[in-house]
Order: structure tokens, then C-alpha cells, then sequence
């Protein structure tokens, strides 16, 4: 027979030692010893606990104390105000009966670095030959990063797991090539601790990063495909299984998947800015991409109530596209077009490109451009050149046209010292022919002898055109066109 009080005893226990633990206390994946938090801001910190439950977090830099109250779902927030460039601290999250300690955190500038497979690229991507030499020189106990799930979800998620890690030799392996190099030019060159936090994933297209009402009420042309999504499978915690029946033919494209489960549950982490590396998987409508790229960036800002934070983003590199409709410069020049959006900036990958390869080697350019970009125009650095020739303006001269650009004040040269390449013109007939481009001071001459009147200029306008235009401070221009004739696919 069972001894009564035994039974009690035996129940009790684990009653009390979950009292004692207060198990329901718990802050979000994306906060963690080693973490970097944003410096001299107000940083959002927030988890879970029974609902109305007081929680007080402190952080070490200054002692001082916020209350926070859980809501009826068991949200908490508090804000805490972070310090200048410094650390290591710890921020103490306590309720009646539990404490989370975090510690080791630095605080200085968080970047997110988002986009797909180019950005996702890992330091190890193409074997440890390829940045042996980088990777050694990786210690920099300052540089902190974190790499979110790679999951699809039908509805926002609230949560999110991302242990941050300090950079060394090893760590470094599995992370953002682009990422790295970006974040570590960064530190380098303003000494602050950098934060980075890698939110991307291959293959993925611009509508699979926007939220679902976003894109019914502006881009209705997805409703068709986000009415197709399985009802029941639409709550909170539900993610995507895409070798589920139910699940089928959902992927990285499909709208707004990624945003619920890689984007929602970040915000609102207190940032610096974003860094992004997509548009191959958009190639198929690249007119579309002129307002969905923008509709990306407004989307994020909207969500992180931080105002227009730096959004720099790089420009699709050179790539045959075989069978594509669309010649790729139509894309880039979306991208392009894509500068008009308050505090952007394009990081040109025209020579680092590779024809066989939709992921080029060259990583660490494209990480380092984006890098002066965030350093001219985020962190003020006005000598810094942050960009290649820019077309602004075309004037015919006889049987020529004259070009001019944009950040060319220093001059522009090549980067091979050989003839100009890949520029072609046209005449009312709109047949573009092969051109012979010279380089007069801070303009571009060009022309044909099968264009007697000519009307139009375009450059680099091939899928894997290998172009060699740059200004005197190494960076290339982008493909342009000077005529706005429609294209027919």
C-alpha cells in the first residue's frame, strides 16, 4: 500500500523546485553571453514570464535598473541605455524566484546582414585555401556574430535562437564571408566592437522578406499564391516542414516565409544598419524588382521604428543566366534604381564577377565596398571615395556621344590598362553595335563607324560582361544604359 505522505512528498518536491527556478523566466535566442548591444541608444531587451509577472534587468555599465511587467501572453520588454564603445559587462534579468545572468557583452555597432546564398556564403565556402590567410589573422575578440535558423514559417514568429559567438580563426569559418570582411574593415578602421548578425538564406527571393499584408495590399499579384498557403497549419510556432504533403511547393521564394521566421522575431534588437546581398532569385521580373527591392527596405524600417537606419546592399555580379528572359543588366539596373531610397548605397561588383559561377570567389572586395560605403556615409569619413563612376548625363557630339559620371573628380582609368570594353551604341533604329570608348579626363567618348547619328550608350549590358571602367580610387562603375527604350522579352 502507498504511503500517503510518502506520495505527497514525492509530488511536492518537483512542485517546489519548479518555484524555486521559476522555469517560465526566459529572454529572447537572439540575447546571449558574448553579444554585442547597440551603444548610446535605447536597447530593447526582451523575453517571457507568467503573465503579470515583474522582471527587473540590469545592466553592469551603469547599475541602474529597469522594471518590466509581462504582458497577458507573457511578453516582456524593458529598454535599457546602453553606454559608449566598451565592455565587457553583464545584464541581470530577475523575477521573484529565477535569474538569467549575461555576460561578456560588448557594446557597440550591430549590422545585419541579410540576403541570399552570396551573403550566406560561409569563410570556409570554397575550401580554407580560398582565405587562408584572413582567417588566421581573425582574432578579434571585439567582433562578435550570430546566424539565425534557416526556417519558413506561414505566421510571424516571436522568437528566435542565435547564440552568439567570438571571433577567431575557428569560429570565423561559419560565418558570412561578406559578413566577416564587412564587419572586421569596420572595426578595424573605427575601433568600436561590431556585432553581426547573419539573417539570409540561398536562393531566397525579395517577396519571401516582406510580411503578407505588405504584400497583399501593394503587390497583389501574390495574393493568388499567399491565399494557396494551408490554413490550419497558420499559428504562432507553426514552422514549414517543405517535405510535408500539406507543405508542398512551399520554399525561400515563396512570399513572406522567411520574413515571419528570419525577420519578425529579430526586431525590435537595437542596430546600426544592414548590409544585403540579393536580387539573382528576382531576375525573372526585374521591372517588379524596381518597387519590391524599396518595398524590402521600407518593410524592415517600418518594423524597427528606428527611423532610416543605412541600408547598403550590393549589386548582382556578372553571370551567364542561361535561358533567362531578361538580360541581367535590367536587374541591376533596378538595383541601381533602388539609390533613390533615402540613406542606400550600392557596392558594384562588375569585376569580380565570375561568367561559370553564380557565386563568385571574390569575397572579400564585395564585403570591404560595402565597408566604405558604411564608413564614408554612416561614420562620416569624408575623404573616403565610396563609390565607382556613377552615368549622369549624356551629350551627342557629331557622329559620338560624351559621357559623364559621377565620382570621377579623381579620374578615370582601367583596371587592366587596356582599352575600354563591353560599351555599345545606337542610332534611331535602336541596334546596338560594339563601341570603341576612350577616356577623356573625367568623360567617356563613344562611337562607332556603324552609327553616323547616334542616339543611345549602354555598358556592361551583357548577362557576364567582364567590364574594366573604374575611377582612379579602384572601384568600377555599374552597368548603365543612357535611353529608356522598353524592353520586349
Amino acid at each position: 500500500m502507498t504511503n500517503p505522505l510518502r506520495l505527497f512528498r514525492f509530488l511536492l518536491i518537483p512542485l517546489l523546485a519548479i518555484a524555486a527556478n521559476g522555469q517560465t523566466l526566459r529572454v529572447s535566442g537572439l540575447f546571449s553571453d558574448n553579444m554585442v548591444l547597440q551603444r548610446e541608444t535605447e536597447a530593447p531587451v526582451w523575453g517571457w514570464a507568467d503573465p503579470g509577472e515583474k522582471v527587473v534587468v540590469t545592466g553592469s555599465w551603469n547599475k541602474k535598473s529597469v522594471d518590466a511587467v509581462a504582458a497577458d501572453d507573457g511578453k516582456w520588454t524593458a529598454t535599457l541605455e546602453t553606454p559608449k564603445a566598451g565592455g565587457p559587462y553583464e545584464i541581470k534579468v530577475k523575477s521573484v524566484d529565477k535569474e538569467i545572468s549575461l555576460k561578456n557583452i560588448l557594446c557597440g555597432d550591430v549590422w545585419i546582414c541579410g540576403g541570399q546564398s552570396n551573403m550566406q556564403w560561409k569563410m570556409r565556402g570554397f575550401g580554407l585555401e580560398q582565405f587562408a590567410e584572413d582567417v588566421k589573422k581573425a582574432n578579434y575578440p571585439e567582433i562578435r556574430f550570430c546566424t539565425l535558423p534557416q526556417t519558413l514559417a506561414l505566421e510571424p514568429q516571436p522568437d528566435t535562437k542565435a547564440p552568439w559567438k567570438v571571433c577567431n580563426p575557428k569560429t570565423v569559418l561559419d560565418f558570412s564571408a561578406v559578413g566577416y570582411f564587412f564587419g572586421s574593415r569596420i572595426h578595424q578602421e573605427i575601433g568600436v566592437p561590431i556585432g553581426l548578425i547573419s539573417s539570409n538564406k540561398g536562393g531566397s527571393s525579395a517577396q519571401a522578406w516582406i510580411r503578407e499584408q505588405t504584400l497583399r495590399e501593394k503587390f497583389p499579384v501574390f495574393s493568388g499564391t499567399l491565399d494557396t498557403y494551408p490554413a490550419k497549419s497558420k499559428k504562432a510556432g507553426a514552422l514549414v516542414n517543405p517535405k510535408s504533403p500539406e507543405h508542398k511547393g512551399l520554399n525561400v521564394q515563396s512570399p513572406s516565409l522567411l520574413y515571419n521566421s528570419m525577420i519578425e522575431p529579430l526586431a525590435p534588437f537595437a542596430m546600426k544598419g544592414v548590409i544585403w546581398y540579393q536580387g539573382e532569385s528576382n531576375m525573372e521580373d526585374p521591372i517588379q524588382y524596381r518597387i519590391l527591392f524599396p518595398a524590402v527596405i521600407e518593410e524592415w524600417r517600418s518594423l524597427w521604428k528606428q527611423g532610416d537606419f543605412p541600408f547598403y546592399f550590393v549589386q548582382i555580379a556578372p553571370f551567364q543566366y542561361k535561358g533567362s528572359k531578361y538580360p541581367a543588366a535590367l536587374l541591376r539596373e533596378a538595383q541601381t534604381m533602388s539609390l533613390s531610397v533615402p540613406k542606400t548605397g550600392m557596392a558594384v561588383t562588375m569585376d569580380v564577377g565570375a561568367a561559370d559561377n553564380i557565386h563568385p570567389k571574390e569575397k572579400k572586395p564585395v564585403g570591404e565596398r560595402l565597408a566604405l560605403l558604411a564608413l564614408a556615409r554612416t561614420y562620416g569619413k569624408s575623404e573616403i571615395v565610396d563609390s565607382g563612376p556613377m552615368y549622369r548625363e549624356m551629350k551627342v557630339e557629331g557622329d559620338q556621344i560624351r559621357l559623364g559620371f559621377d565620382h570621377s573628380d579623381g579620374g578615370l582609368t582601367t583596371d587592366d590598362e587596356k582599352e575600354l570594353r563591353h560599351f555599345t551604341i545606337a542610332g534611331s533604329d535602336k541596334v546596338f553595335h560594339p563601341a570603341t570608348a576612350t577616356i577623356d579626363r573625367n568623360t567617356v567618348v563613344v562611337g562607332s563607324d556603324k552609327v553616323s547619328h547616334p542616339k543611345a550608350v549602354r555598358f556592361g549590358w551583357g548577362n557576364a560582361d567582364d567590364t574594366n571602367f573604374i575611377n582612379k580610387e579602384g572601384l568600377p562603375s555599374p552597368s548603365f544604359r543612357t535611353d529608356d527604350w522598353p524592353f520586349q522579352p
